[in-house]
């Protein structure tokens, strides 16, 4: 299994060791003003999974070109808590269990698709986590301590 891609801030801090061309940071998308309502019914989970990726992602989340995958997910999460339920009290047998770990595989494929992952969201040029440098945290330390 290949290694997985490095996030943008490790290679800029690691000097840009294989030289290729880094994103800049852009935001190509203008965010959202409202939550669009979802096309289908989803239930209480599913439903605030679609507020809070339309609240957190609302600057690279397309209302036209990711609402279906961004349902879909939310659909799944529907899905997960009823299945989840049914095994927690005992109603399922290994079947379930199994489709319970698939279906959470799954969820998490589509939320890295979405850019939910700091990965995802360095490759879309989204966000960028600054690492603190060792002077930084012994300065901070100091600072809290007086």
């Amino acid at each position: 299994m290949p290694n997985p891609p490095k996030p943008v801030e490790v290679k800029r801090k690691l000097g840009n060791p294989g030289k290729g061309v880094l994103p800049k940071n852009t935001m190509p998308l203008q965010p959202i003003t409202e939550i669009p309502e979802p096309s289908r019914q989803l239930f209480e989970a599913g439903q605030e999974m679609w507020n809070r990726v339309w609240s957190m992602g609302s600057n690279w989340i397309s209302p036209q070109s990711d609402v279906e995958l961004l349902l879909m997910t939310c659909e799944l999460i529907d899905e997960r808590v009823r299945l989840r339920t049914d095994v927690w009290n005992g109603k399922g047998d290994w079947h379930d269990r199994k489709a319970l770990r698939d279906l959470e595989r799954n969820i998490v494929n589509n939320l890295s698709l979405l850019g939910f992952t700091p990965t995802d969201r360095s490759r879309l040029g989204v966000a960028e986590v600054k690492a603190r440098s060792k002077l930084e945290e012994l300065k901070m330390k100091r600072e809290q301590r007086n």
